[in-house]
């Protein structure tokens, strides 16, 4: 990362990573609920599976649970990838461009080292449980229907979205730093 490019202090790269983790998670959420329209399943379904399989039950308690969980591991994410970046510049996004290339590789490292282990160790045997036994209720028992037997699609398309939200995690952290986000005119120079 050359001076010219570099952020006028490491926090705010930091800030500008996690900030580009918070407002990525939120454009990935906005396409799971249209993703929800689309296959005719309750909007919220996604955020309620995650809300389900830490064991709330209540449709709105589940939904709001994943959500929040989902957008905090978004913005958890682009903070850890800001810390990183600090220490090994050459994934540090000191431009768009990088920064998009670098987003791409942080999306498929989240995938392969969150999403596969949680999905296929937690969340999918919790479906597949509910499936096989009786269900707390009718909102479980139709989470548990829509995506029983899914996993090997859910895989796939969750490796699309992760690979949305690097590519704007990493483009919108670079552009910050090429256009210099939260600085003065005066420091810019």
């Amino acid at each position: 990362m050359s001076s010219d490019n570099s952020p006028q202090s490491p926090k705010l790269l930091i800030i500008y990573c996690t900030l580009a983790g918070f407002i990525a998670s939120w454009g990935i959420s906005g396409l799971l609920v249209s993703i929800d329209l689309i296959s005719n399943t309750p909007v919220g379904s996604f955020f309620g599976v995650i809300g389900i399989s830490l064991g709330h039950y209540d449709p709105l308690t589940a939904q709001l649970i994943g959500f929040g969980l989902h957008v905090l591991t978004g913005t958890i994410a682009g903070n850890i990838f800001g810390q990183i970046s600090l220490f090994w510049k050459r994934i540090s996004p000191y431009n768009s461009k990088h920064g998009l290339k670098m987003g791409v590789i942080v999306g498929v490292i989240l995938w392969a080292v969150l999403f596969v282990p949680v999905a296929t160790f937690v969340i999918q045997p919790m479906i597949e449980s509910f499936n096989r036994s009786v269900t707390p209720n009718q909102y479980v028992f139709s989470i548990a229907s829509n995506f029983g037997g899914l996993s090997s699609i859910i895989l796939v398309g969750s490796l699309i979205f992760h690979l949305i939200y690097g590519a704007l995690l990493g483009y919108m952290s670079g552009r910050m730093v090429e256009i210099r986000a939260f600085t003065s005119p005066q420091n810019a120079l």
